[in-house]
């Protein structure tokens, strides 16, 4: 099949260079500030030969350019983080359109099954209300969105599964966490590609979950996995759809 990718900086050409090994053809890069991208500027022309675009640009721009998705036709995959309030609009808008969307806060396969992990991990302390939660990330000092789409959709499946929590803090606290509120912290600097870690605590013993990338391909290859799934569908779908369908609900 074949791909144009939208941002062409660090996890554009991550995905580049591993698309080949993938079945995948790269027919076109876009980004208005890198030499050495093909296109400037999201086109009809840019987008010529494409079959799914993957976009890892910034909040600011993923909005248009998924409305330019909309104008070519192109089905999209969804990499960039941080617009996540826009979600309801967007769907509406893809659903009419009749192109297909894939989105996710991570694409890496790993950090999936990490989100299943915790799931079934809090579905069993939601069973023991003496267990408290807690949870923290580490990214590269580079990233613009804080908490990270991860650590959001860490905290929307802690607040599903565990009744007694009603509400996500990711702010520093000065004050006494309420009973019902999950603390989960960010930390920025140096060049941690991204760990995540998710506690249960109690007065007898605590209960780590880890995930650690070693590097950026994990998400470079979700998403080229993602381009083959929502190629030839019409819709709005997140990363759980696709994963139910490969591994089950």
């Amino acid at each position: 099949m074949k791909i144009a990718i939208t941002g062409y900086g660090k996890m554009g050409q991550i995905t580049e260079r591993l698309a080949a090994s993938h079945g995948i053809e790269v027919v076109s890069t876009i980004d208005p500030l890198v030499k050495s991208a093909k296109f400037r500027a999201l086109s009809e022309k840019a987008l010529s030969g494409a079959e799914v675009v993957i976009d890892f640009t910034v909040p600011d721009v993923v909005l248009l350019n998924i409305e330019k998705y909309i104008e070519y036709g192109k089905n999209a995959v969804i990499g960039t983080t941080g617009w996540y309030e826009h979600l309801d609009e967007v769907k509406e808008k893809v659903n009419k359109s009749g192109i297909g969307l894939i989105w996710s806060g991570n694409f890496s396969i790993g950090v999936n099954i990490f989100f299943r992990i915790i799931g079934h991990s809090a579905g069993l302390i939601n069973r023991f209300p003496f267990y408290d939660v807690m949870g923290y990330e580490l990214h590269h000092n580079r990233k613009k969105d804080s908490p990270s789409g991860t650590m959001d959709m860490i905290g929307n499946i802690l607040l599903e599964k565990i009744k007694n929590k009603k509400k996500i803090v990711t702010e520093k606290l000065e004050r006494k966490i309420s009973e019902e509120e999950i603390h989960l912290a960010s930390v920025r600097g140096g060049s941690v590609p991204g760990t995540h870690v998710v506690a249960f605590d109690s007065d007898v013993d605590t209960i780590e979950l880890k995930h650690t990338a070693r590097s950026r391909e994990g998400l470079a290859v979700g998403a080229l996995e993602a381009a083959r799934w929502i190629k030839g569908k019409k819709g709005f779908y997140n990363i759980d759809d696709m994963m139910n369908e490969i591994i089950g609900g």
